[in-house]
């Protein structure tokens, strides 16, 4: 189990994005850093190797949710990352693209906790 367990939550829609923060900081007591864009989050991800969960929409600006994930997986493939989506078809890619779990949006707060949960207990 990793102790401090960092988090990059990746959405452009600011609403998401600080829900999605708000409860991992509160509800799941994890150190999260945001970013509205896949460019700046892979920039961060690249120069911190502290980061252990990527948490991505697949429509963000920039650099999108599946060219970030192929990134992160070609270049940290033991990084955890979390692809949501609206779309439901995106699991599919998603799971090819090597996602480790895909989060369908809307989702309650309780699917968010037990996903990453899931993958602290794991580490």
């Amino acid at each position: 189990m990793i102790q401090n367990v960092k988090i990059v939550v990746v959405d452009h829609d600011k609403l998401v994005r600080d829900f999605t923060i708000d409860v991992l900081e509160f509800c799941v007591n994890r150190e999260v850093r945001a970013f509205d864009n896949g460019k700046e989050a892979w920039e961060y991800i690249q120069k911190s190797d502290n980061v252990h969960i990527i948490i991505s929409d697949a429509d963000v600006p920039v650099m999108n949710g599946f060219d970030l994930l192929k990134n992160v997986k070609e270049t940290f493939p033991d990084k955890t990352y979390i692809l949501m989506s609206q779309h439901y078809k995106n699991e599919k890619t998603a799971k090819e693209l090597g996602a480790d779990a895909f989060l369908a949006k809307p989702f309650y707060i309780d699917e968010l906790f037990e996903l990453v949960q899931q993958y602290v207990v794991a580490a």
